[in-house]
């Protein structure tokens, strides 16, 4: 769970406009229900009408019940969502516009209401399964009945593994932490491909050590400024046809960063009065796959 980040959205049909990164996560075995708990908190941003981007930290309380089936070859274990025993709780960490009432229930009810179902009703909701065989353990999120198997984040032959696939809105000024994303082994590379419609964005590659600093200061207020460290790569991704890299990187975590501004990279917009209401977006259309390299 610590490996991913969570995308939150206006709707459920509409685009990523912001992000929720767990940085703590708990389990607890109850032998009287017969249940485990799994207690998470972590913080994000999001970006909202009126408000601009507001940073916010999040937790819940699951309560999953477990089940098993034993097939020919292997172990099915089943974590089926109980009970909810905490939350979603959000609080609220800064705001873009701090003299904006967005909301008559006020920011951290708005955030409540708005992504408070989306985390517990996406991912956490559908529960997750584990596979225990001869040729070791698996695991999945949601439900899988046998035969079925999870694709394996290892990858195998020439086939890639999916890593985030979505529509992402960065607002004028703007930044958004696509990630984090993992190399496994040294033969393998991220595969992005990246489709913009607006203006021109920037793009960097950070570590996730410096990455997590940095998006951990913004959350908390401070101005849009370059990375701790150095990014490793930089480019600029035009409005238009659809744009492939191959980012051969050593094997660790990392974030790709992409920017609808002109304060980190080489892309310099116009200023527009309509950047402050939420115009001049730049919509991201992205596939992260891990791939071996040829």
């Amino acid at each position: 769970m610590l490996k991913r980040s969570a995308s939150l959205k206006l709707s459920a049909e509409g685009n990523t406009i912001g992000r929720f990164f767990p940085d703590g996560c708990n389990t607890t075995v109850n032998q009287a229900t017969q249940t485990v708990t799994l207690d998470f908190t972590g913080t994000g941003y999001a970006w909202t009408p009126v408000a601009g981007r507001v940073g916010f930290r999040a937790g819940a309380a699951i309560d999953y019940r477990m089940d098993f089936y034993m097939a020919e070859d292997a172990v099915y274990v089943w974590a089926v969502p109980a009970r909810v025993l905490r939350g979603p709780e959000f609080q609220m960490t800064t705001i873009e516009y701090s003299l904006a009432n967005f909301a008559a229930q006020g920011p951290a009810g708005y955030l409540l209401n708005t992504f408070g179902a989306q985390l517990m009703n996406s991912h956490l909701a559908a529960g997750f399964t584990v596979i225990h065989g001869d040729d070791g353990d698996e695991f999945a999120l949601g439900r899988l009945s046998p035969p079925q198997r999870p694709k394996s984040p290892f990858v195998r032959g020439a086939d890639r593994y999916v890593l985030a696939n979505e529509v992402t809105e960065i607002k004028t000024g703007q930044v958004d932490f696509l990630g984090p994303f993992e190399i496994v082994d040294t033969d393998q590379a991220l595969f992005l491909r990246l489709r913009v419609t607006g203006p021109a964005v920037d793009a960097l590659v950070v570590p996730r050590s410096s990455g997590d600093v940095w998006r951990k200061g913004l959350e908390l207020g401070t101005p849009l400024g370059p990375p701790p460290s150095p990014p490793i790569s930089t480019w600029a991704v035009m409005s238009g046809p659809e744009r492939q890299d191959v980012l051969r990187l050593p094997p660790g975590q990392y974030y790709v960063v992409i920017e609808n501004g002109s304060r980190l990279g080489t892309v310099n917009p116009p200023w527009t009065p309509l950047g402050v209401i939420g115009g001049n977006i730049a919509t991201v259309a992205y596939l992260a796959e891990l791939g071996e390299v040829d």
